[in-house]
């Protein structure tokens, strides 16, 4: 039972899309995950097309993978019109907001990555009905690296969306670091570590030295910091 950052193991896990409810089942807080196979992207434009639209997620996507990335693909065009994408950056998950519960019904994800994460109660209202979790990619600047992992582009569909915003089918290997962020149980990875980051809070605001800028209102006291 994962209750204190201590408790965190944070074990290597290589996951095969589409991911089974197994290997769903077996993720734990703070896991290190890499993903082979097809993945697709669908940001804010894919959203609402799908769920305030009601169109359909092309049946070809969703009966080859559930793994869904929030990110902006950097594609460029070859000679023979072929496309490759090279770089991955994602996007904060958080802009998806309530269109998840409907978004998980109509695509049948079981799998969202993307950047920071969400709140506990996000995932326990959103998440956990679909047996979904969330992977968090691992700081900034990575893009190229998960470029790297991108074997080739499977297919794009609704292009007209634009480069950044189109449905892009995407073949990887070993794509990754990726941390469970939010788990079946309906966890979040960040929110632990932020409550057990508060409890001593006051012990680092006690050891400060007065500010330079005191005078514009830094402080040293939590109650009446100016930010």
């Amino acid at each position: 039972m994962i209750e204190r950052l201590d408790d965190v193991r944070m074990d290597e896990v290589r996951l095969t899309t589409p991911v089974a409810d197994a290997d769903l089942a077996r993720l734990k807080l703070g896991d290190v995950v890499y993903l082979d196979g097809a993945l697709y992207t669908a940001r804010e434009s894919v959203y609402r097309r799908v769920v305030d639209e009601s169109v359909d997620l092309p049946a070809s996507v969703r009966a080859l993978t559930n793994v869904n990335f929030h990110c902006s693909p950097a594609a460029t065009v070859r000679p023979d019109g072929t496309y490759a994408v090279e770089a991955v950056t994602a996007t904060a998950s958080f802009r998806f907001g309530k269109s998840m519960s409907r978004w998980f019904e109509r695509s049948g994800a079981k799998v969202i990555v993307g950047k920071a994460g969400l709140t506990e109660l996000a995932y326990r209202e959103w998440f956990m009905p679909h047996g979904a979790v969330y992977l968090t990619t691992v700081g900034y600047g990575l893009g190229a690296a998960y470029g790297r992992c991108i074997k080739r582009v499977l297919d794009v569909h609704w292009l007209e969306l634009g480069i950044a915003q189109a449905l892009w089918v995407l073949e990887v290997e070993k794509l990754g670091p990726f941390l469970v962020e939010g788990d079946r149980q309906g966890r979040s990875l960040f929110a632990l570590a932020n409550r057990e980051i508060n409890l001593r809070l006051d012990e680092v605001y006690r050891g400060l030295a007065p500010f330079s800028m005191g005078r514009f209102g830094e402080t040293t006291s939590r109650k009446d910091e100016v930010v």
